[in-house]
Parts: structure tokens; sequence; C-alpha cells
């Protein structure tokens, strides 16, 4: 009999809230977190609007101190105030940087879709190139290397299981979580902290400006420019943050008396090998339903089970695309939909980091008994008209809602599919 997995503890750092209170008020009273971005239109990108967590310096100085800090870019900043608060949330308290023990039981996987870019942009290439290179400091090559986040998570809380950074693009967050569990259930972990971060720095969105598939056309209209399903989608609004959510065994939290949040109940990873109308920047059908329809199998649970979907959902031509795969890989037509609602309507696409932070929307909202709504999408696309009874618009009290699954589908024709229910002893 495979282990279960439960859900004890979340932090996250999202364009509209820090912290889970916050974040559940935004969520509830669908609140944005998109704004104008001076620097961007003094760039002259084509989008100047985005997602990204206010007030951040403020908050990151009140949880490490200027030693600490100077390793820390926004990417890491984000992770290891998420990860911090995730501990706190599970009942855990932040060992002394002296105190000597490991917690050999606990480990991490924090990703991210880009990583350090901006400390490359901003200090590495810059310095090389005018020759001082030993002006650097000791500090630059955590805050670049790919594993910098879960490196510096597991040095601030002591962390000997195992502990890496995965990366594969809009699906990294989500992904980090399957991988998370199976580790759990496998017997290796007692509990991990597991999901992504990404940092806010035109340097991050300027290759996504480039191939113009960010919002253009909202850059005076902020809060209306993140519009998934909408029939006048212009492209994805970039976002920034970081989420953790702690992971353990069930009867290690039940052991210490643990506030359970939800259970992972399975989850399913893929590639759709850019086959089938599949390429780099598009998922390939087949490949997405594969996915879904293999989580549903790893969680053990029928289509008809399914409450509700917090969608990929980007505001591109892929969200009539992706409702139509929901659709035939569940067997459910509008007449039977789940509800299905776009966190990223209300912070963005936060690359390696959305899968992460919409999944602590997701648990929210099974612990809270709501659907929260979907902005900018009144005007549905007509190929996701059919659907629209089963979008909300304004908050939706659902105190019956048991069971979520949150996709993520990402560049690279990568595909992750997660399976939650709430946790009722």
């Amino acid at each position: 009999m495979r282990r279960r997995v439960v859900i004890t503890g979340m932090g996250v750092v999202a364009p509209n809230g820090h912290g889970l209170a916050a974040f559940a008020k935004a969520l509830r009273e669908g609140i944005s977190g998109i704004r104008h971005i001076p620097e961007l239109e003094a760039m002259k990108f084509g989008c100047q609007i985005g997602g990204v967590p206010q007030a951040f310096e403020a908050v990151r100085t009140r949880y490490f101190d200027q030693e600490q800090l100077q390793s820390f870019n926004d990417n890491i900043g984000y992770a290891s105030v998420a990860a911090v608060d995730a501990w706190k949330d599970a009942g855990f308290a932040v060992p002394a940087a002296e105190d000597d023990r490991v917690d050999w039981e606990t480990g991490v996987i924090a990703g991210s879709g880009i990583g350090g870019m901006d400390t490359t942009a901003t200090q590495v290439v810059p310095m090389a190139n005018a020759g001082n290179v030993r002006r650097m400091g000791s500090r630059i090559v955590e805050q670049v290397m790919s594993s910098g986040t879960s490196a510096r998570i597991a040095g601030l809380l002591a962390l000997g299981n195992q502990v890496t950074s995965n990366s594969s693009a809009c699906s990294t967050g989500n992904e980090a979580i399957i991988m998370a569990a199976e580790r759990i259930r496998s017997g290796l972990a007692t509990r991990m902290l597991a999901g992504g971060s990404e940092g806010s720095s035109p340097y991050i969105w300027a290759g996504f400006d480039a191939m113009k598939v960010i919002c253009r056309k909202f850059n005076d209209r902020p809060a209306e420019g993140s519009r998934p399903m909408s029939g006048s989608a212009a492209g994805f609004v970039p976002g920034s943050g970081g989420a953790l959510l702690m992971l353990e065994e069930l009867e290690a939290a039940q052991k210490r008396g643990a506030r359970i949040y939800a259970e992972v109940l399975g989850g399913m990873v893929n590639c759709g090998g850019h086959r089938m109308g599949g390429t780099i920047t598009a998922p390939n059908p087949e490949g997405v339903k594969r996915c879904i329809q293999g989580a549903l199998a790893d969680a053990g649970v029928a289509p008809a089970e399914i409450d509700a979907i917090n969608g990929h959902l980007t505001a591109t031509y892929a969200d009539p695309v992706e409702v139509r795969n929901w659709s035939l890989a569940l067997g459910r037509g509008p007449e039977d939909f789940p509800w299905i609602n776009a966190t990223k309507s209300l912070v963005g696409h936060c690359l390696g980091a959305a899968g992460a932070i919409e999944c602590v929307a997701a648990v929210l909202q099974l612990a809270g008994g709501f659907i929260h709504p979907s902005l900018n999408c009144e005007d549905l696309h007509p190929e996701i008209a059919p659907f629209a009874a089963r979008i909300p618009h304004k908050l939706i009290d659902f105190p019956e809602l048991k069971t979520i699954a949150k996709a993520g589908f990402g560049f690279g024709d990568v595909n992750s599919c997660l399976i939650l229910r709430k946790w009722e002893a």
C-alpha cells in the first residue's frame, strides 16, 4: 500500500498578495495584481504591464538579515520568503543558523523557468565585459545557478533530504509538487517543500515580448490585460512571484497533530513530442489528454468526480484548445462540465512560479469551499462559449467542493496535471 501525501503548509508571494490571508482575500474578491511597469515603457516594450509582488523589498528585510540578502535576487527572494512561510504554516520553527542539527527527513524541490537571468544581465555581463570580474564578489554564482533557490532554502531550514531545482517552463511548479509527492510515496522522504518561483525583470520578459506573445493592447488598462478564455485575449501578461507547499506523509502529519489542507491524490507529467500539432510553443492535444487521464488514473479518481479545474489558460490562442482537451479527456461536454477558472486572470502568467501559485489558489479554494472568479472573460471566445455556465465571473460559494484538477502546459510541449482533494478527517 503506497503512502498517502497531504499538504500541511503553504507560502505564497503573488502579485496580488503576500501570505495566505491576503492572497485568499484577493482570490475571493477578484483583485488583480496587474499594473503598469514604467521600466517596460522606458525600454520600449510592446507590453508595458505585468504582475509583480508589491513592496517586496520591505517584506524580505523582515525575514532576512543583510548578510543573507547579499545572496538574493528576486527569484531566490520570492522562493525563500514563501518557503519560510510554508515551513511556519506547517507548524515548524525556523532553526537558528548556529544550530548544527540537520533534518534528514525533509527536502525541497524548488524550480524556476528562467532563473537568475536578471542577475546575469545586470551584473555578470556588464562587469565581465568591462574587465571587472574581480569586483563581482563571491555571491554571484549562487544567484545565477539554476539550483540557487533550493540550495538557499536548504540552508535556511537545515534540510538534509533531496534538495534540487527543476525547470520545465510553465509546468515547473506542478512538476515539482508531483516529483515531491512521488518521493514521499516511495518512502524516501517524510516531508518535502515543493513549488517554484520566478523573478520580475525586463530581461526575463524581453524574449516573450519579441515573440509578440505577451499582451500589448491594454497598457492603459492594466487590470483588464490578462484575459484568459476571452474572445479579445491579446496574449499573456508576464508575472512573477513564488509559492512553496509542504507535502507530508499522512501518518507523520497525523502523529504530530498537523493541520491538513488537502491530499495530493495523484499526478502525471508527460510531453507531446512536438508531433501531432505539438511544437516548442504549442501542446500536442493527444499529449494533454493523456496527461489528464494519467493523473486521474494515478489518483484513482473517475472523471465525474472532478468538481473544478484550475486551468493553465494563458489568454492565448491555446485557451479554446485547452478547454476542448479537458472536455475530451474527461468525457464531459458543456452540459456537465466542471467549474473552470483561470488564476492568471488575477496575477498574470508567473512562468516557472505559475503552477505553484495556482496550486496554492486551488488548495485555498478547496479548504474554503469557493470558486474564485475569472476576470475579463465576459466576451468568451466563441469556441469556449458553450461552456459559459461553468465559468465564474463572480465568487461562487461551493462548500461541496471536494476535488480539483490543476493543470500546467508549458513551452517545450511539456504537460503536468495534479488531482487535489479537500481533507476531511
